[in-house]
Order: C-alpha cells, then sequence, then structure tokens
C-alpha cells in the first residue's frame, strides 16, 4: 500500500526490488506479482492505495535462473547508445517480461530514464505495473552505483514519440 502521490508506484519499485535482492541474497526466493489484490481492503480509512505485492519464502530448488535462458532486450534496444553502465538493467524483472525502459545520455553526463507509452489493450494491464518497473530498474542502478547515483526531475528532457519521461539521474 501507499499514499497516493507523485511516483509513489515509481518509488514502491525502487524500494521493494532492494528487499527482494536482499532476500535473494540470503537464498529466499521472490516473485513480483502484480495482478493479485487483497480479498478485503486492509486500509480502512482509505488514504492507501494497493499498489503491488512481493511473494517470498525458502525454495526446494534453485532460486536463480540461468541467464541465458532469460530473454533480454540488448543494450542498443534499450538506449540511444550502447553503455556498459545501463547492463544492470537488462536483469531487471518487469511486468510480464514488457522492459519498457529507454535511455538517453544527455551532454552533461547525465541520464533521462523514460517508460515505453503502451498500446490501448496493453495500457490497461501494464500501465500501472510499468511504473513499478521503472522504480525497480533505477534500484539497479543505485545498487550498481551507490556512491554516485542520483536522481532528479528535470522540467527540460527530450521528448520521445512513443515514451513518457520518468525521471534523470547521474551514475
Amino acid at each position: 500500500y501507499s499514499q497516493k502521490r507523485e511516483n509513489y508506484s515509481e518509488n514502491i519499485g525502487f524500494i521493494f526490488q532492494q528487499v527482494d535482492l536482499y532476500l535473494q541474497s540470503n537464498n529466499i526466493g521472490s516473485c513480483w506479482i502484480g495482478m493479485a489484490k487483497p480479498k478485503e481492503d486492509m486500509n480502512d480509512d482509505n488514504s492507501q492505495e494497493y499498489v503491488i505485492s512481493l511473494a517470498f519464502g525458502y525454495s526446494d530448488g534453485d532460486i536463480y535462473r540461468d541467464i541465458n535462458r532469460i530473454n533480454r532486450k540488448r543494450l542498443d534496444e534499450i538506449s540511444d547508445k550502447t553503455d556498459e553502465r545501463l547492463d544492470v538493467v537488462r536483469v531487471a524483472p518487469s511486468a510480464m517480461n514488457s522492459q519498457p525502459w529507454y535511455f538517453t545520455h544527455m551532454d552533461d553526463g547525465s541520464y533521462c530514464i523514460y517508460r515505453k507509452r503502451q498500446n490501448i489493450l496493453k495500457r490497461r494491464l501494464l500501465d500501472r505495473l510499468n511504473k513499478v518497473d521503472i522504480g525497480i530498474a533505477l534500484a539497479h542502478l543505485y545498487l550498481a552505483n551507490r556512491d554516485s547515483f542520483e536522481f532528479m526531475i528535470n522540467d527540460e528532457h527530450e521528448v520521445i514519440d512513443g515514451y513518457i519521461y520518468e525521471g534523470s539521474f547521474k551514475i
């Protein structure tokens, strides 16, 4: 649950992905559950909205998948330039493996992150979850660049057809 504030879905993804990776580092399996909702509303005063669930527990088998069997977009598909510093995002989970992120490089060395604008059929299903996905991607970038990561919202940014500006960052 979260209060409905600006970028609250992205914030949930950012925080929960760090929890997710911590659990995995302790050999505890986890799975994002985007389509589930609690049977009864646990928010009596309606001040918060359900966002997403993260299920976790011990596994009888390996909690990791073979990296070679994971279908991921190439760096040149998620960015205007091939940049190895963005490679950590390629392994980030996303709703229905949609990988909705796209990065541009700015002249000052910063980056912009955009979310793919889904078609009308997918929008109803994925729009809310893809906002969480952006937070997940940013968590991967933060964890790989803890000492230098800085996120900001810039009023001046490039408008890219088919994408929604989510923010800017430095790494």
